[in-house]
């Protein structure tokens, strides 16, 4: 059973195939009306969402199949104490593919092990974004026309940005990337993500100012400062708006800059510069749509397991990482794993010290 819970989990042989059959799906949409005719998608979104809720039920009616799910777990059986394994065990008997956004770390890892069809991560906490990632491939492919030997500038929140972290993962597939990690020294990216990339030998460099660096950018990924990761509001008042792209920094980018942002932005791109032809953040949800239905048609299309593997009960977490899913899930078994040499939880990835 195939699953889509870390883009790491894709080699670059069925990116391209992905990309590729997106690329179909734009030039002819009419000939994918029917490719998931017959299909179900299950859409659990434990958390609010605008693009990635849309995109995803646009794009599997787009392709013929239908959709339920629930955007409000308040609504649903979890409010009532219903546990992952039991929700992701039921709906995986109606649908032919889950897609699943949660507040929790490495949830859609835990889905995924008790799932009759495909998981989708359509975000998981502050740890992954996978598919936010094919949008942004998809945007930088199409209108690039290459993601190698690009200089990439990531700003703003990268310990919390999945976003950002999942990106960073997909560009190890790609050959000569440089990478400026543009952020406050206090939301730097997390160990895991830096080791990954020392591992990788991915080049990069980190620095607090945006000025400096832009004209040597040939993509500049912007995100928000999101009040909704920080355990600390004073650690978030202290951040909030501490970069803010304006038309008058542009000028000093290259013309044919791509300036993206995986949206919702809240002030750190003035309104000014949505007119300018750089900014293309809106091209880019419209694009993850495209990219989405590339997915659907291939996940949604698998065979369904009439059983699953068994799966090790855990007793108790073994991850200190207060939204990691095994803090409120402690039947999931204590699954570790290697990041840069250091023993991780597997589902968040977090250093088991």
């Amino acid at each position: 059973m195939r699953h889509l819970i870390d883009f790491g989990d894709l080699t670059r042989r069925e990116w391209d195939e992905l990309y590729a059959r997106a690329g179909k799906i734009m030039d002819d949409p009419g000939s994918y009306i029917d490719a998931c005719r017959g299909k179900v998608m299950a859409s659990l979104f434990y958390e609010p969402s605008t693009r990635t809720n849309f995109s995803f039920q646009t794009a599997m009616l787009r392709l013929g199949g239908t959709v339920f799910g629930f955007a409000d777990p308040s609504s649903s059986s979890v409010a009532k104490g219903e546990t992952l394994k039991d929700t992701v065990k039921m709906v995986s008997g109606y649908a032919d593919v889950i897609v699943m956004r949660t507040p929790w770390e490495g949830a859609a890892k835990a889905a995924s092990l008790y799932s009759h069809v495909p998981v989708v991560n359509a975000g998981d906490g502050g740890h992954m974004h996978p598919t936010q990632t094919t949008a942004d491939l998809t945007t930088i492919t199409r209108l690039l026309g290459k993601v190698d030997h690009l200089s990439v500038g990531l700003c703003g929140d990268l310990k919390n940005g999945r976003t950002v972290h999942s990106l960073i993962k997909a560009l190890a597939k790609f050959e000569d990337i440089r990478f400026f990690l543009i952020s406050p020294r206090e939301l730097a990216v997390p160990e895991y993500v830096r080791a990954f990339m020392q591992e990788n030998g991915m080049p990069f460099t980190e620095v607090t100012g945006l000025e400096a660096v832009i004209p040597q950018l040939d993509v500049l990924y912007m995100t928000r400062i999101q009040r909704e990761r920080f355990v600390d509001p004073l650690e978030y008042e202290r951040n909030k708006g501490v970069y803010v792209l304006t038309r008058r920094k542009l000028e000093r980018a290259k013309d044919k800059m791509l300036v993206m942002h995986p949206l919702p932005r809240v002030d750190e791109i003035a309104v000014d510069v949505d007119d300018d032809h750089r900014a293309v953040y809106f091209e880019q949800a419209r694009y993850g749509m495209f990219a989405r239905m590339s997915l659907l048609a291939d996940l949604a299309n698998q065979p369904r397991l009439d059983r699953t593997p068994a799966v090790e009960i855990g007793t108790k977490p073994v991850c200190r990482n207060p939204r990691c899913i095994t803090r409120t899930q402690p039947y999931l078994p204590p699954l570790v794993k290697k990041n840069g040499g250091v023993d991780c939880c597997a589902f968040c990835d977090a250093a088991l010290t």
